[in-house]
């Protein structure tokens, strides 16, 4: 995984969202709605929500807004009615991406996405065509001038709350988790007041796919504009070497 900064492609990512805060806090809206759609308002008692709301914090989603987006999930929660769905496909030179989206209209979310993949020479594949290349694991990225911490100190940090692997990078640290063990190494993190550029449960690809065609290039990035357009979708995963 030497020479992927993905520190690099989380800043991207966020410069992207500081353009369009309104999608990111859509997207974290709609998560805390079916986490305390699923397990309850206090997140005490709610590891998921627990998560998304940590996951709001790495985003700047100011306080009051997270309240609000809870006390209005747990008022309304005969209402919330948004299911998860997710995509597989391809892009060009058969870069796998995968889209995971929360909608209360699977027929339009469907459509929105085969016309992101079509408009990008893309195809919607079979459950399954793609997932198999990653692995789904949780991924903490801590920026190196946020953290004063000694690189051995933070390392046991991790590895004591049940981390698999700590990586250190140029610009960043990168703490791997499998999924059911995320939230308690997270929280220990938390505990010791780390700040963390990124925290989530995602999909790393075991392998990246190069695009050296200026054509390639132009069509995978108009796949992933339109899907980051979509209010639908929640979270894109991609093997693209970017």
């Amino acid at each position: 995984m030497s020479g992927h900064s993905k520190f690099a492609n989380i800043k991207h990512k966020k410069e992207k969202n500081d353009a369009a805060k309104g999608k990111i806090f859509t997207i974290i809206g709609r998560e805390i709605a079916v986490a305390v759609k699923e397990g309850g308002p206090d997140p005490a008692n709610n590891s998921k929500l627990r998560d998304v709301i940590a996951k709001a914090k790495a985003n700047n989603m100011p306080n009051d807004t997270i309240d609000r987006g809870i006390k209005k999930a747990a008022g309304d929660l005969g209402s919330v009615n948004y299911v998860g769905i997710t995509y597989e496909g391809y892009g060009p030179n058969g870069t796998a991406i995968i889209v995971n989206a929360l909608t209360d209209n699977k027929n339009r979310t469907a459509s929105n996405v085969r016309n992101a993949f079509t408009k990008g020479g893309g195809n919607v594949g079979t459950t399954g065509c793609v997932s198999y290349m990653f692995d789904e694991k949780g991924q903490i990225i801590i920026d190196k001038e946020e953290c004063s911490m000694d690189a051995d100190d933070l390392m046991m940090i991790a590895l004591d709350g049940g981390a698999e692997d700590f990586t250190e990078e140029e610009d960043s640290f990168e703490i791997i988790t499998a999924p059911a063990d995320f939230s308690a190494v997270r929280e220990a993190l938390e505990k010791e007041g780390i700040p963390m550029a990124s925290a989530e449960v995602t999909m790393i690809p075991q392998n990246y796919v190069e695009l050296t065609n200026e054509d390639d290039i132009k069509k995978m990035n108009k796949i992933l504009d339109l899907l980051d357009e979509d209010d639908d979708v929640q979270s894109v995963y991609h093997n693209w070497d970017e």
